[in-house]
This record gives structure tokens, C-alpha cells and sequence, in this order.
């Protein structure tokens, strides 16, 4: 089985004049094949926060998600430590905001699903023979789910084996620690854009499959 994990760092906000919002917005996917290699991903988020964020017994507001925004460097690596032997690849594509057409601006949605699908043309699915699942951050209303999910599924299914199935989730990122997982990664690649800032990045790196600048 596939498990491919999808998250975004950065915002959709294009108002530059009277708002601040990023230069810069980033898609990435984390895709690790094989059931037992995916425990071992989740295994090691779930270690990292009962270890490094919840160590104090006494506190009286338990962490449940690490976040790439908010976990400080040393936490990354104490994570990225224990499965930097395990087989996985990050894809990732970072649009530049400020070269987006105008009229393109105001439909953010339909903005997120093209980013989204350059990724996944980054994927050999072709070469997928069991099940694959697509497990997106939940960020988006029913009717942006509905409108992703078919998009997705036309261009996915035109390369995928008939016999492989398809399913395409949208969960709470507190519920499923892969989504942390590719968090932290996509927050890595958009931070080297937004600041400068390979620190993160440059740690697994070796790991990142596919990471461009759109437009």
C-alpha cells in the first residue's frame, strides 16, 4: 500500500499592499509504500512528542501535534533521527505568489488544486500494484473537498493500474501523525524560500525527491 501525505506551509493571501501574507506558498508530499514502514513513521512522531513536547509530567495541557512553525530545531532532528534510515521521498513544488496571474488570485481554490496535481505528476504512479492512499490536511470546506477529490481523481486514475485503488482522505492533522510528519518537511522547503532558512532543510535533504519553484 501507498500512503501518500499531503500538507502546505505558507498562505494563499495575495493582498501585498494592505496585508502581509507570504512571498511564498509550498505543497509537499511525504510518500512512504509499505504498511509497516508507515507504522514506523508514525511510531517515531508519536515518540517524539511524548519524549520532547510532553516530557513533563505535571503539565496541565498535553501536546498532541508537532508543528513545523512552532518546534524548535533541536526536536526536528531528535525526529528526523529515527527514521533517517527509513524509506521515504519528499516531493515538493513552492509557488512564487507574486507572478500569479491576477484573475487567478481570486480562486484560490482552483490555485491550490493545479500546485497540488504539478506535485503529484512528480509521483510514478505507474509503477503503483497495491492500494494508494492520499491523506490531505483537512483545510478545506465540502465543497472544495468535492471539487479537489474529483480533479485529483481524473488525473490520477489516467496513470493509475485499473485494479489499483484510489482513496483520497481529507483528516485532522491532530488525528493522523503523518500529516505532522510532512508538516514539518513542507514547512523545511518553505522556509529555505520564504527566509533563507536551510537549517532544516539541508538535514533531509537527501531525502527530497522533487523540490522546484513554480513560476
Amino acid at each position: 500500500m501507498w500512503f501518500l501525505y499531503l500538507d502546505e506551509s505558507g498562505d494563499l493571501g495575495f493582498d501585498f499592499e494592505n496585508k502581509k501574507p507570504s512571498k511564498f506558498f509550498t505543497i509537499a508530499i511525504l510518500a512512504i509504500q509499505g504498511v509497516d514502514k508507515n507504522r514506523r513513521l508514525i511510531k517515531a512522531v508519536e515518540k517524539t512528542i511524548k519524549r520532547k513536547l510532553n516530557y513533563k509530567k505535571n503539565k496541565k495541557r498535553l501536546i498532541c501535534e508537532i508543528k513545523g512553525a512552532s518546534t524548535i530545531f533541536p526536536i526536528k532532528e531528535y525526529f528526523f533521527n529515527q527514521i533517517k534510515e527509513l524509506q521515504f521521498a519528499v516531493f515538493a513544488l513552492t509557488l512564487n505568489k507574486k507572478r500569479v496571474y491576477e484573475r487567478l488570485t481570486r480562486d484560490k481554490a482552483r490555485v491550490y488544486n493545479y500546485v497540488a496535481r504539478l506535485v503529484l505528476d512528480q509521483i510514478r504512479f505507474e509503477n503503483a500494484a497495491k492500494q494508494v492512499e492520499l491523506i490531505v490536511d483537512r483545510s478545506k470546506g465540502k465543497w472544495e473537498i468535492k471539487e479537489f477529490n474529483c480533479y485529483i481523481e481524473n488525473q490520477l486514475k489516467a496513470r493509475l493500474n485499473p485494479n489499483v485503488p484510489l482513496n483520497i482522505r481529507h483528516e485532522k492533522s491532530t488525528d493522523y501523525k503523518g500529516i505532522q510528519a510532512a508538516d514539518l518537511f513542507s514547512w523545511g522547503i518553505f522556509r529555505a524560500f520564504e527566509r533563507k532558512d536551510f537549517m532544516w532543510l539541508n538535514l533531509f535533504k537527501k531525502k527530497v525527491k522533487y523540490n522546484e519553484q513554480y513560476l
